[in-house]
């Protein structure tokens, strides 16, 4: 079951390279990384570079559910890879996002999360990243 993937994809109402930019920036991740209306992000930070490391720690009520992973491409405005550490995901698990500039003031964004433990894990994530890019489309509000 580990080559279970799943792709969500969403159009920004903001330019490429802001989209972008807020991936690698720590503010905005604790603003939109919320894959629940009840989700909230005290802490995150970033070191947004390739080989570099990020952490979010998100909170569901008073459970906290540390979220961690290591930037393996950073190519500016089109496209970050990193993988994905959290206890509902396994090892290798990497996330893939792609930005395409839809006009001068949107963007495409295709999210590709791949490995998960198994089917129910798969759906679970494809809610909450469907959860967090409709979060991140009112972030630049």
């Amino acid at each position: 079951m580990s080559e279970l993937t799943l792709t969500v994809k969403r159009t920004i109402p903001a330019p490429q390279e802001k989209v972008f930019d807020a991936w690698l920036d720590a503010r905005m991740l604790a603003k939109f990384m919320r894959p629940g209306t009840d989700v909230s992000v005290p802490k995150a930070e970033t070191d947004a570079r390739e080989g570099g490391r990020f952490s979010i720690l998100m909170l569901a009520g008073d459970k906290e559910i540390p979220h961690a992973g290591t930037y393996l491409e950073v190519t500016p405005h089109s496209r970050i890879v990193f993988t994905w550490e959290s206890p509902y995901s396994t090892d290798d698990s990497t996330v893939t996002l792609d930005f395409t500039a839809a006009g001068d003031d949107a963007t495409d964004i295709a999210l590709t999360h791949v490995k998960f433990p198994s089917e129910e894990s798969r759906d679970n994530h494809k809610g909450g990243w469907t959860a967090i890019l409709d979060t991140l489309a009112t972030a630049f509000g």
